[in-house]
């Protein structure tokens, strides 16, 4: 694939707390260049559904004017969204056709039809089929082909696995994406989008899990010897800690996520028990001292429970820690939470790693696009490459002549931070911000927030005033 010879794919994420629009061309060597870049606050989505359409509309809107920033030229149509939350289900399962003539090989219109025949499958009323996805595939009495196309037989069938959703709220979704100005080229679900940005094909035959901890939800994908034998949506996010926290030790919303941000751990016994975070009260009242491993406590307990899930969901179809030989991948920005690997694999008995999208991304990009919490966005496009590789989709032969531009660029003088574009949606001191918008201690944040976690590193008692 000669560059600039290839569509420009756009994945947009309609997270519960962000927003995020990631626009990426293949290289000649089969790598995303990022060509656009903009996020933003989240507002009208609650657990993966979008509740408040207008609020959506104007998250995305704003996601797309830091997208508009980081790469003026760049012109935005069509998306693939990526679609999670509460009402996502799965099924098994299993089809057949007759074939008219034994001697001429399989085609792909034949699989086609194979698929297509499971899209007439039952389902509850108010849902709607989101994707059919081939298992694995026979021909007469051979089993368990990956690629039926060639192969001579009477008889070709399959096992599938069907994911489907809300009908409302599939329709919410289009809603905001269309009255944003966009288009919806596919609706893809959020791990499976997540596991084709952090895993290989070693991943795949190995047999691992994906566990994708966003904001609202938890989406976990499970392959095996090439296959996806499980999709799941456990309904607990990083939005369900913060508020945890809220609850637990009687904070704001803001200062409890950047308290869990900053400071928090998913393992009490590595936190300090020696060690404080001050709170200003507000309006006079005295500052509160919150405990570090009474944080690390609270974290604990909900990623506990989300791991619980993990494990229940692994029994269920029969793949536990010796079969799952590439063990958990972590991503999502929920993935970043210190001790997180500890705390999977003491939970799981499987081995844990963070899924990071940096496989497929070209060289010298800034470092904001290679978190976890992005892996579902490189994902999005990673899916349109395949629907234009497979032409299961039509795109406009018309490409655009466009350079990466230079505030996606790493700069090996300067800061990764100085992008405009990304700037204004990702502050770089959390807590002392969440401080400041409770109370006026500009000054004292000011002479303190550089050494902040300096102090957490020594050994005797102390607080951090």
């Amino acid at each position: 694939m000669n560059h600039n010879d290839a569509p420009i794919i756009v994945g947009l994420d309609i997270g519960t707390t962000k927003i995020a629009a990631i626009a990426g061309r293949k290289n000649e060597y089969g790598k995303l260049e990022i060509l656009g870049f903009g996020r933003a606050n989240s507002n009208g989505v609650s657990h993966g559904q979008v509740l408040n359409i207008d609020q959506t509309i104007k998250a995305i809107q704003a996601a797309l004017e830091n997208c508009a920033l980081s790469n003026p030229d760049l012109e935005i149509n069509e998306v693939y969204v990526g679609i999670a939350g509460h009402h996502i289900k799965s099924l098994q399962t299993r089809g057949d056709i007759v074939r008219q003539d034994a001697d001429i090989e399989i085609s792909r219109a034949e699989v086609e039809q194979l698929v297509n025949n499971q899209r007439k499958t039952f389902i509850p009323a108010g849902d709607q089929i989101i994707d059919v996805i081939a298992q694995d595939f026979h021909v007469d009495s051979n089993q368990n082909i990956k690629d039926p196309i060639g192969y001579n037989g009477v008889k070709v069938g399959a096992n599938f696995h069907i994911i489907t959703g809300d009908r409302n709220a599939i329709r919410n979704i289009n809603r905001a994406v269309t009255r944003s100005g966009l288009q919806t080229k596919d609706l893809v679900l959020q791990p499976l989008a997540s596991a084709s940005a952090v895993m290989s094909e070693i991943d795949m035959e190995a047999g691992v899990a994906i566990l994708d901890i966003g904001g609202g939800t938890s989406d976990l994908a499970v392959f095996y010897e090439g296959i996806l034998k499980h999709t799941a949506v456990i309904p607990f996010g990083g939005e369900n800690i913060t508020n945890d926290i809220r609850l637990g030790l009687g904070v704001l919303k803001t200062q409890a996520e950047a308290m869990k941000v900053q400071f928090g751990s998913a393992l009490a016994d590595e936190a300090k028990a020696n060690a404080y975070i001050t709170i200003p009260g507000l309006k006079g009242m005295p500052a509160k001292e919150i405990s570090v491993k009474s944080l690390a406590q609270i974290i604990q307990a909900r990623m506990g429970e989300i791991l619980d899930f993990v494990t229940y969901h692994l029994k269920q179809v029969g793949l536990d820690h010796r079969a799952l030989n590439g063990g958990i991948i972590l991503t999502g920005g929920g993935s970043q939470l210190k001790h997180l690997i500890q705390l999977t694999e003491y939970t799981t008995g499987l081995n844990a790693r963070i899924g990071l999208p940096n496989e497929h991304l070209a060289a010298n990009h800034i470092d904001e696009l290679k978190k976890p919490m992005y892996a579902t966005c490189i994902g999005l496009i990673l899916k349109g490459y395949n629907d234009y590789d497979h032409q299961y989709k039509e795109f406009n032969e018309q490409f655009v002549k466009m350079e990466v531009p230079s505030a996606l660029k790493k700069n090996p003088v300067t800061s990764p931070e100085v992008p405009v574009a990304v700037a204004p949606e990702m502050p770089t001191a959390p807590v002392a911000k969440a401080t400041v918008d409770v109370a006026p201690r500009i000054k004292f944040w000011d002479k303190f927030k550089n050494n902040l976690i300096e102090l957490f590193k020594e050994e005797e008692d102390q607080v951090i005033r």
